[in-house]
Formats: C-alpha cells, structure tokens, sequence
C-alpha cells in the first residue's frame, strides 16, 4: 500500500469521524421546554441588528442613508440586503414619470453621514452603466433625504 493510499484512507477515517461527532446534540434530545426556547431565541428579523443592545453585534452603516437608500430607490425590488457589509442590491425597476429600466447596487461604507459614505451604482436594461449625472442626482437624492431623516430624528 502506497503512502498516498494510507493517507486517503487515514484522511476518510477522520472525516467521517468529524462528521459523527457533529449530530451528537440533536435537536430531539432536548425537552419540549428546551426546544421552545431554542426556536423562540430564533424569532429575530433582520431589523433586530439596528436596535441591538449587545455591543458585540454592530453595524457599521449609517441608518439615515441605509433608509434614505430604500426610499429613494423603492420603484426598484429589492433583491439582496446586507447591513452588516452594507450593500443593497436592487432588481429592474421604472422610475415613476419615466420611460427607462433601472437597476442599482448602493454600498453604504460608512456610519458618517456624509458623501463619502455612499456609492450608487446604476446600470441600465442594455447592461451599460448610466451617465455620470444620472448616478450623481441619485446620490444627491439620497443623501438629501438622509439629512431630513436625521433632522425628523431630532437627535441633533
């Protein structure tokens, strides 16, 4: 037996070992109470995170942008969200008055609010970008709406 072979085979045995070990806490050993608990703690929404109290958990977006984002752009569908790298990524939509398809990918870097914390970028139905002024007025819209939301927050 070659060395190679007593390795796949060591190495198969190990796996296998590591993939036992993994169903020892199943899920029908624990009473009816353990089991409602542990279903009840996963009752959480992906909102939970922006008003967590456990300061291990945080995310490090601007809330104000993040919504100014959704609600500028909410002829778009969503199709992805992820607070914690901030990005939304948004499906085709027509905005209202207007004749041509959008889509849009927002990345929120930054928990400022400021311009520097927001890039849009938008993409027409033919998979070329838009025009520079275009992306620049949804910008601008967006962060324009972000300051009225810190302003009717009244945390100034």
């Amino acid at each position: 037996m070659t060395f190679q072979n007593r390795f796949k085979i060591v190495f198969a045995g190990l796996a296998l070992t590591a993939v036992s070990a993994c169903g020892l806490a199943k899920p029908e050993a624990l009473t009816p109470e353990a089991q409602a608990k542990t279903t009840e703690e996963r009752r959480e929404t992906i909102w939970d995170i922006f008003n967590n109290s456990n300061p291990d958990v945080s995310v490090s977006v601007n809330r104000f942008i993040w919504n100014a984002s959704l609600e500028v752009l909410n002829f778009m569908p969503i199709e992805s969200v992820d607070p914690f790298t901030g990005v939304i990524v948004m499906g085709y939509g027509t905005p209202p008055g207007g004749n041509r398809a959008y889509r849009a990918t927002v990345y929120v870097k930054d928990p400022a609010l400021e311009a520097r914390s927001l890039i849009v970028a938008l993409q027409g139905k033919n998979g070329r970008p838009v025009s520079a002024s275009t992306q620049r007025a949804i910008e601008d819209a967006i962060l324009s709406r972000a300051r009225q939301l810190r302003i009717q927050d009244g945390k100034l």
